[in-house]
Protein backbone atom coordinates (compact mmCIF):
# COMPACT_ATOMS: atom_id res chain seq x y z
CA UNK A 1 0.00 0.00 0.00
CA UNK A 2 1.35 3.48 -1.13
CA UNK A 3 2.09 5.77 2.04
CA UNK A 4 -0.16 8.48 2.44
CA UNK A 5 0.24 11.60 5.12
CA UNK A 6 -2.06 13.86 6.31
CA UNK A 7 -2.30 16.69 9.13
CA UNK A 8 -5.23 17.06 10.98
CA UNK A 9 -5.53 20.38 12.89
CA UNK A 10 -6.93 20.80 16.38
CA UNK A 11 -6.62 16.56 16.76
CA UNK A 12 -5.93 16.40 20.25
CA UNK A 13 -9.84 16.53 21.14
CA UNK A 14 -13.33 16.68 19.48
CA UNK A 15 -13.89 16.09 15.77
CA UNK A 16 -10.15 16.62 15.10
CA UNK A 17 -9.24 14.01 17.07
CA UNK A 18 -12.31 11.36 15.14
CA UNK A 19 -10.85 12.83 11.78
CA UNK A 20 -6.85 11.93 12.81
CA UNK A 21 -8.30 8.32 14.51
CA UNK A 22 -10.53 7.54 11.38
CA UNK A 23 -7.74 8.63 9.04
CA UNK A 24 -4.90 6.83 10.85
CA UNK A 25 -7.11 3.36 10.38
CA UNK A 26 -7.56 4.40 6.76
CA UNK A 27 -4.16 3.99 6.64
CA UNK A 28 -2.61 7.64 7.27
CA UNK A 29 0.42 8.64 8.71
CA UNK A 30 -0.56 11.70 11.02
CA UNK A 31 0.88 14.99 12.36
CA UNK A 32 -1.49 15.68 15.03
CA UNK A 33 -1.63 19.53 15.26
CA UNK A 34 -2.73 21.13 18.54
CA UNK A 35 -2.44 24.80 20.21
CA UNK A 36 -2.75 23.86 23.93
CA UNK A 37 -3.81 20.32 24.34
CA UNK A 38 -0.64 19.07 24.49
CA UNK A 39 -1.52 15.93 27.18
CA UNK A 40 -4.45 15.18 24.51
CA UNK A 41 -2.97 15.69 21.84
CA UNK A 42 -0.76 13.17 22.72
CA UNK A 43 -3.30 11.01 23.72
CA UNK A 44 -4.51 11.07 19.95
CA UNK A 45 -0.97 9.88 19.01
CA UNK A 46 -0.67 6.90 21.25
CA UNK A 47 -4.55 5.69 20.33
CA UNK A 48 -3.09 5.72 16.69
CA UNK A 49 0.16 3.82 17.61
CA UNK A 50 -2.67 1.09 19.08
CA UNK A 51 -3.94 0.70 15.94
CA UNK A 52 -0.09 0.01 14.32
CA UNK A 53 0.15 3.81 12.53
CA UNK A 54 2.73 6.39 13.17
CA UNK A 55 1.75 9.74 14.50
CA UNK A 56 3.54 12.68 15.74
CA UNK A 57 2.23 16.16 17.64
CA UNK A 58 2.85 19.43 16.56
CA UNK A 59 2.10 22.60 18.79
CA UNK A 60 1.45 25.63 16.82
CA UNK A 61 -1.02 28.99 17.58
CA UNK A 62 -2.84 29.60 13.89
CA UNK A 63 -4.48 32.50 14.97
CA UNK A 64 -0.78 34.50 13.94
CA UNK A 65 1.41 34.10 10.70
CA UNK A 66 4.00 33.13 12.55
CA UNK A 67 1.94 30.17 14.23
CA UNK A 68 1.12 28.70 10.37
CA UNK A 69 4.82 29.36 9.48
CA UNK A 70 5.84 27.24 12.69
CA UNK A 71 3.12 24.32 12.23
CA UNK A 72 4.37 23.86 8.35
CA UNK A 73 7.92 24.39 9.19
CA UNK A 74 7.62 21.51 12.00
CA UNK A 75 5.31 19.00 9.99
CA UNK A 76 8.08 19.39 7.10
CA UNK A 77 10.65 18.19 10.05
CA UNK A 78 8.88 15.36 10.68
CA UNK A 79 7.32 14.05 7.11
CA UNK A 80 8.01 14.25 3.52
CA UNK A 81 4.98 14.74 2.10
CA UNK A 82 1.39 15.94 2.57
CA UNK A 83 -1.52 13.57 0.58
CA UNK A 84 -4.46 15.30 3.04
CA UNK A 85 -4.60 18.41 5.21
CA UNK A 86 -7.79 18.96 7.24
CA UNK A 87 -8.58 22.63 8.58
CA UNK A 88 -10.33 21.84 12.01
CA UNK A 89 -9.12 24.23 14.23
CA UNK A 90 -11.57 26.61 15.30
CA UNK A 91 -12.68 28.71 18.37
CA UNK A 92 -16.60 29.04 19.13
CA UNK A 93 -16.86 32.50 21.45
CA UNK A 94 -20.52 33.36 21.52
CA UNK A 95 -22.12 37.06 22.81
CA UNK A 96 -24.86 39.18 22.03
CA UNK A 97 -24.36 41.80 18.84
CA UNK A 98 -24.33 44.70 20.86
CA UNK A 99 -21.82 43.17 23.24
CA UNK A 100 -19.35 41.88 20.36
CA UNK A 101 -15.91 43.36 21.27
CA UNK A 102 -13.17 43.87 18.46
CA UNK A 103 -11.12 41.28 20.23
CA UNK A 104 -13.31 38.61 20.52
CA UNK A 105 -14.27 39.38 16.62
CA UNK A 106 -10.37 38.84 16.12
CA UNK A 107 -9.78 36.08 18.18
CA UNK A 108 -12.67 34.16 16.04
CA UNK A 109 -12.07 34.85 12.68
CA UNK A 110 -8.24 34.44 13.21
CA UNK A 111 -8.19 31.10 13.85
CA UNK A 112 -11.22 29.70 12.29
CA UNK A 113 -10.75 31.55 8.87
CA UNK A 114 -7.61 34.00 8.41
CA UNK A 115 -6.15 31.18 10.25
CA UNK A 116 -7.45 28.63 8.09
CA UNK A 117 -6.74 30.30 4.72
CA UNK A 118 -3.03 30.53 5.33
CA UNK A 119 -3.17 26.66 6.41
CA UNK A 120 -4.72 26.00 3.15
CA UNK A 121 -2.18 27.81 1.16
CA UNK A 122 0.15 26.33 3.01
CA UNK A 123 -0.80 23.28 2.44
CA UNK A 124 -1.64 23.72 -1.30
CA UNK A 125 1.79 24.91 -1.93
CA UNK A 126 3.61 22.15 -0.43
CA UNK A 127 1.56 19.70 -2.07
CA UNK A 128 2.14 21.58 -5.66
CA UNK A 129 6.01 20.98 -4.98
CA UNK A 130 5.93 17.61 -4.02
CA UNK A 131 3.72 16.89 -7.35
CA UNK A 132 0.50 15.49 -4.86
CA UNK A 133 -3.02 15.21 -6.37
CA UNK A 134 -3.97 16.32 -2.77
CA UNK A 135 -7.35 17.03 -0.57
CA UNK A 136 -7.58 19.62 1.53
CA UNK A 137 -11.01 19.36 3.64
CA UNK A 138 -12.51 22.42 5.47
CA UNK A 139 -14.40 22.03 8.91
CA UNK A 140 -17.11 24.28 9.05
CA UNK A 141 -20.29 24.48 10.69
CA UNK A 142 -24.31 23.96 9.96
CA UNK A 143 -23.90 27.59 11.53
CA UNK A 144 -23.67 28.47 7.96
CA UNK A 145 -27.50 27.93 7.05
CA UNK A 146 -28.92 27.60 10.27
CA UNK A 147 -29.41 30.78 12.43
CA UNK A 148 -29.04 30.85 16.43
CA UNK A 149 -28.63 33.85 18.88
CA UNK A 150 -25.20 34.96 19.75
CA UNK A 151 -23.31 33.63 16.99
CA UNK A 152 -22.92 36.76 14.45
CA UNK A 153 -19.08 36.31 14.63
CA UNK A 154 -18.43 32.51 14.67
CA UNK A 155 -21.28 32.12 12.22
CA UNK A 156 -19.94 34.69 9.62
CA UNK A 157 -16.14 33.13 10.20
CA UNK A 158 -17.47 29.72 9.14
CA UNK A 159 -19.67 30.92 6.38
CA UNK A 160 -16.83 32.52 4.99
CA UNK A 161 -15.21 28.94 5.02
CA UNK A 162 -18.00 27.15 2.84
CA UNK A 163 -17.45 30.06 0.42
CA UNK A 164 -13.21 30.07 0.60
CA UNK A 165 -13.85 26.01 -0.33
CA UNK A 166 -15.39 27.10 -3.46
CA UNK A 167 -13.42 29.52 -4.91
CA UNK A 168 -10.01 27.73 -3.28
CA UNK A 169 -11.72 24.36 -5.15
CA UNK A 170 -11.96 26.52 -8.53
CA UNK A 171 -8.13 28.22 -8.20
CA UNK A 172 -6.60 24.86 -7.00
CA UNK A 173 -8.27 22.64 -9.75
CA UNK A 174 -5.44 22.96 -12.14
CA UNK A 175 -2.99 22.10 -9.48
CA UNK A 176 -4.74 18.37 -9.22
CA UNK A 177 -6.04 19.57 -5.80
CA UNK A 178 -9.39 19.39 -4.45
CA UNK A 179 -11.05 21.22 -1.36
CA UNK A 180 -14.03 19.83 0.18
CA UNK A 181 -15.76 20.69 3.12
CA UNK A 182 -17.87 19.34 6.26
CA UNK A 183 -20.10 20.94 8.52
CA UNK A 184 -21.08 18.95 11.25
CA UNK A 185 -24.07 20.11 13.66
CA UNK A 186 -24.33 19.35 16.95
CA UNK A 187 -21.73 16.70 17.90
CA UNK A 188 -21.06 14.68 20.87
CA UNK A 189 -17.61 16.14 21.64
CA UNK A 190 -15.90 16.41 25.42
CA UNK A 191 -17.56 19.02 26.45
CA UNK A 192 -21.21 17.49 25.29
CA UNK A 193 -20.10 14.42 27.49
CA UNK A 194 -20.58 14.74 31.28
CA UNK A 195 -23.82 14.29 33.52
CA UNK A 196 -24.11 18.31 33.87
CA UNK A 197 -24.80 18.37 29.79
CA UNK A 198 -27.54 15.34 29.64
CA UNK A 199 -30.30 17.94 30.07
CA UNK A 200 -29.17 20.27 27.24
CA UNK A 201 -28.39 16.98 25.16
CA UNK A 202 -31.60 15.72 25.27
CA UNK A 203 -33.36 18.85 24.57
CA UNK A 204 -31.24 19.43 21.68
CA UNK A 205 -31.49 15.77 20.33
CA UNK A 206 -35.22 16.08 20.36
CA UNK A 207 -35.25 19.00 18.03
CA UNK A 208 -33.56 17.20 15.41
CA UNK A 209 -34.71 14.40 13.12
CA UNK A 210 -32.60 11.69 13.57
CA UNK A 211 -33.26 12.14 17.05
CA UNK A 212 -29.28 12.19 18.25
CA UNK A 213 -25.64 13.75 18.14
CA UNK A 214 -23.13 12.72 15.63
CA UNK A 215 -20.33 11.31 16.66
CA UNK A 216 -16.24 12.62 15.66
CA UNK A 217 -16.15 9.07 14.20
CA UNK A 218 -19.18 9.87 12.47
CA UNK A 219 -17.30 12.76 10.38
CA UNK A 220 -13.67 11.27 10.74
CA UNK A 221 -15.24 8.44 8.44
CA UNK A 222 -17.13 11.27 6.30
CA UNK A 223 -13.74 12.89 5.97
CA UNK A 224 -11.65 9.82 4.99
CA UNK A 225 -14.33 8.97 2.33
CA UNK A 226 -14.22 12.60 0.61
CA UNK A 227 -10.22 12.38 0.72
CA UNK A 228 -10.74 9.26 -1.32
CA UNK A 229 -9.88 8.37 -4.43
CA UNK A 230 -13.76 6.95 -4.83
CA UNK A 231 -14.50 10.98 -4.40
CA UNK A 232 -12.24 12.26 -7.17
CA UNK A 233 -14.99 14.16 -8.65
CA UNK A 234 -15.96 16.25 -5.83
CA UNK A 235 -14.42 19.19 -5.44
CA UNK A 236 -15.73 22.82 -4.00
CA UNK A 237 -18.63 21.44 -1.74
CA UNK A 238 -19.47 21.09 1.11
CA UNK A 239 -21.10 17.80 3.35
CA UNK A 240 -23.74 19.10 6.16
CA UNK A 241 -23.37 16.40 8.87
CA UNK A 242 -26.11 17.45 11.21
CA UNK A 243 -28.72 14.74 11.17
CA UNK A 244 -31.32 17.11 9.43
CA UNK A 245 -31.31 19.68 12.35
CA UNK A 246 -31.66 22.49 10.16
CA UNK A 247 -35.34 21.00 7.87
CA UNK A 248 -38.00 21.74 10.67
CA UNK A 249 -37.54 24.70 10.70
CA UNK A 250 -41.37 25.39 11.10
CA UNK A 251 -41.39 22.23 13.45
CA UNK A 252 -42.70 24.58 16.56
CA UNK A 253 -44.85 26.40 14.63
CA UNK A 254 -49.43 26.17 14.95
Amino acid sequence: MERKTALVTGSGRGIGKGIALALARAGYEIGVHYRSSGELAEDTVRQIAALGGRAEAIQADLSTIEGVDALFAAYARKFDRLDVHVNNSGITRMAPFLDTTPAMFDEVVNTDLRGLYFCSQRAARLMKANGTRGVIVNISSNHTLGTWSNATVYAAAKAGVNKLTMNMALDLAPEGIRVVGIAPGYTMIERASGEEARPYIEKASARIPMGRFATPDEVGEACVYLASPQAGYITGTTLYMDGGALLPVLADQP
